[in-house]
C-alpha cells in the first residue's frame, strides 16, 4: 500500500506498506489454527489490519471504483492506518483496531492528522470487531466506531447499485 503523499506540513515516511490480503492464508502460515490461538497471538492486530485493507480494496473493486487506499506515517511517529478518498474533497481516515472495546484515545492520531488536512473534509472511523453494524459514537470530535459490516456503506460511501429490474415480493 502506498503512503499518502499530499503535503500536510509533515516529514513523511515514503516506503510502501505490505499486507497479506488473505488473513486465512496468513494464519495458516503462522500456525494459527483456531480462534483461541488467534486472540492470544501477537499477530492479531496486523492480521485484522490486513483484513480491513483487503475489505476496502474489495469494496472499491466490486463497485467499479479505482483502488485508492493509502496509509500515513510521519517521522515523529504519527500514523493513520488507512486514508481513503471518499468523494470530491473528502477523505476517510480509518484506524483498524482488533480490540473488542473502543476507547477515545484510539482516535488521537486521526484527530491530530485531521487538523493538518485543511484542504479536505475528513471523516474519522475506528474499525473494530467489537462495534456492531450500527456503529458507536462517543470517541470524540465526530469520530465513529464501526464494525467490518459497515465498512463499504457507512465508511466508504459505496452503496450497492440498485438493479433496474427490482424484484417484487
Amino acid at each position: 500500500m502506498p503512503p499518502y503523499f499530499e503535503n500536510l506540513g509533515k516529514r513523511l515516511i515514503k516506503s510502501p506498506k505490505v499486507y497479506f490480503v488473505d488473513p486465512g492464508m496468513a494464519c495458516h502460515l503462522l500456525g494459527i489454527d483456531d480462534m483461541v490461538s488467534l486472540r492470544r497471538s501477537a499477530f492479531l492486530g496486523p492480521l485484522f489490519e490486513g483484513l480491513a485493507a483487503s475489505e476496502i480494496v474489495k469494496a472499491q473493486s466490486n463497485r467499479g471504483k479505482r483502488r485508492e487506499i493509502y496509509y500515513f506515517r510521519d517521522q515523529q511517529g504519527l500514523e493513520v492506518d488507512f486514508i481513503v478518498p471518499s468523494g470530491p474533497g473528502r477523505l476517510a481516515f480509518i484506524e483498524a483496531k482488533a480490540s473488542q472495546t473502543l476507547r477515545p484515545e484510539m482516535a488521537g492520531p486521526m484527530l491530530r492528522l485531521r487538523a493538518s488536512a485543511k484542504k479536505h473534509e475528513v471523516d474519522c472511523f475506528v474499525l473494530c470487531p467489537g462495534a456492531g453494524p450500527t456503529g458507536h459514537v462517543g470517541l470524540g470530535n465526530g469520530v465513529r466506531g464501526v464494525g467490518i459490516e459497515a465498512l463499504a456503506t457507512d465508511v466508504l460511501g459505496l452503496h450497492a447499485r440498485k438493479s433496474s429490474k427490482a424484484r417484487q415480493v
